[in-house]
């Protein structure tokens, strides 16, 4: 009877083991890929990130959206990412000289657009227009959107006049450090216009979405990278895949993002 006991209670101890071990296995932290994108990316990215957890079980996806200089910055004090998709390719240069990020592909380029209020829209029909404008918002200095305004605005001298950059900033009331806090100020209303990203602008109601005239509009490329040091490199290089293949080139075709190499839309 003592031996039929033992056995009993060598039986439940083995069994109480493997469900402790099965426990632990299942509480064990998933692994996890850290992706630094521009906040231009947000809706595409996290649509992305959706369709990469089907195809990798088990695995998160942190998104974390900012301007590209901010992202950078963060890099730059020592913040852990896996990844970094930027707005444009002089910060991503700087990143790469300095050693933090690997060799970018551009996977995605884009347009800026001026953005107006319904408000303004009477008075503002094209870009020419904008120094009509009572409240306009820009994007700040080192931010991508407002490095390619200030080239827009730079190559408007010569149709609208010396004086048309002077004049569309003298009606500048802020200057934001990211192109979604550019759309939110026109939207709510705090600014008759703005100049954003065509797809910012993509499907938003209440703004009228005016192009920028092909001769002096400029070509916002995206570049992804690996982050030097990343934490999961191999889950970075498969972002990096999930987010170039054919899938992800839908995802962003549809999104209103051109393609490197693709004419303008």
């Amino acid at each position: 009877m003592k031996r039929a006991l033992d056995r009993r209670a060598l039986v439940a101890s083995a069994l109480a083991a493997l469900a402790v071990a099965g426990c632990a296995r299942r509480a064990a932290p998933s692994a996890e890929v850290v992706v630094f994108a521009a906040a231009s990316l947000r809706e595409v990215f996290d649509e992305l990130a959706a369709s990469f957890r089907r195809d990798h079980p088990g695995v998160r996806v942190t998104l974390q959206y900012a301007g590209t200089q901010e992202l950078r910055a963060q890099l730059e004090h020592g913040a852990r990412a896996d990844v970094l998709a930027s707005a444009d390719l002089r910060h991503m240069d700087d990143l790469a000289r300095a050693g933090r990020v690997g060799r970018a592909v551009v996977f995605a380029q884009n347009e800026p657009v001026l953005v107006v209020a319904r408000e303004a829209k009477e008075r503002i029909t094209a870009l020419s227009e904008l120094p009509h404008a009572g409240r306009i918002v820009l994007g700040a200095p080192d931010v991508p959107i407002g490095r390619y305004t200030a080239e827009v605005l730079e190559r408007a001298r010569a149709p609208y006049g010396d004086d048309f950059r002077a004049r569309v900033e003298a009606r500048v009331v802020s200057r934001e450090l990211s192109v979604r806090q550019v759309l939110a100020k026109v939207r709510l209303g705090e600014a008759d216009a703005g100049v954003v990203y065509r797809t910012d602008a993509h499907g938003v109601a209440g703004l009228t979405v005016i192009a920028v005239p092909p001769a002096l509009s400029v070509r916002a490329d995206y570049p992804i990278a690996v982050v030097e040091g990343a934490p999961h490199p191999g889950l970075a290089r498969a972002w990096i895949e999930h987010v170039t293949s054919p899938a992800g080139r839908g995802v962003l075709s549809r999104a209103g993002f051109l393609l490197p190499g693709e004419a303008a839309r």
